[in-house]
Order: C-alpha cells, then sequence, then structure tokens
C-alpha cells in the first residue's frame, strides 16, 4: 500500500510540476490510498501523506517548470515531499518488525 502511495504521489508530482491545471480525476486514486492507510496506519503515517497530497496540488496551482526550472529547487525540502512519508513508513515497519 505504501509503495503504491509513493509511486501514484510521484507520478502525480512530476505531471503536477509540466501542468498548471489539475484534473480531479487523476486524483482519485492517490485520495483511495490514503483513505486505505487510516484504517491501518499510525497518525504520523496519514498526517505525512495528507501532506503530500497537499504539496501535489499547489504544485498544479502553480506555474508549469522545466527541467531548466530543477537546479532553482534543488535542495528545497519541496523537491522531496515523499522524504518524511518514507521515513514515517520505515519507521513503522521496523517498529512492526516488518523491515
Amino acid at each position: 500500500m505504501y509503495r503504491d502511495f509513493i509511486e501514484e504521489a510521484s507520478r502525480l508530482y512530476t505531471d503536477a510540476y509540466e501542468h498548471d491545471k489539475a484534473d480531479a480525476s487523476k486524483l482519485v486514486n492517490l485520495y483511495a490510498l490514503v483513505s486505505r492507510m487510516r484504517v491501518r496506519s499510525s497518525p504520523r503515517i496519514i498526517e505525512s501523506a495528507d501532506k503530500v497530497c497537499r504539496v501535489i496540488i499547489e504544485t498544479y496551482l502553480s506555474p508549469n517548470k522545466t527541467f531548466r526550472d530543477l537546479p532553482e529547487f534543488l535542495g528545497d525540502n519541496t523537491m522531496d515531499p515523499l522524504r518524511e512519508f518514507s521515513n514515517a513508513c520505515r519507521e513503522e515497519l521496523q517498529r512492526r518488525g516488518l523491515a
């Protein structure tokens, strides 16, 4: 489930960088994954997943960016909105003895 969320969020985040209009239907799968996580995951993971969703929507609402714009964003936390989520997942899996 976490892997699916990471893959979908990564795909949408990349799409959001190139487009300034979000198609709500593109976000359905991402929100479905968050809802599935709400059943089994810790509050920290859900909070991190919600934050990723917000970053993706905010990125869609921002002006389009190109590959040439990338150096401007390197080193910026918004460049990797999944880092906090991934760390929270790893910690939870370690606590459960699954990692």
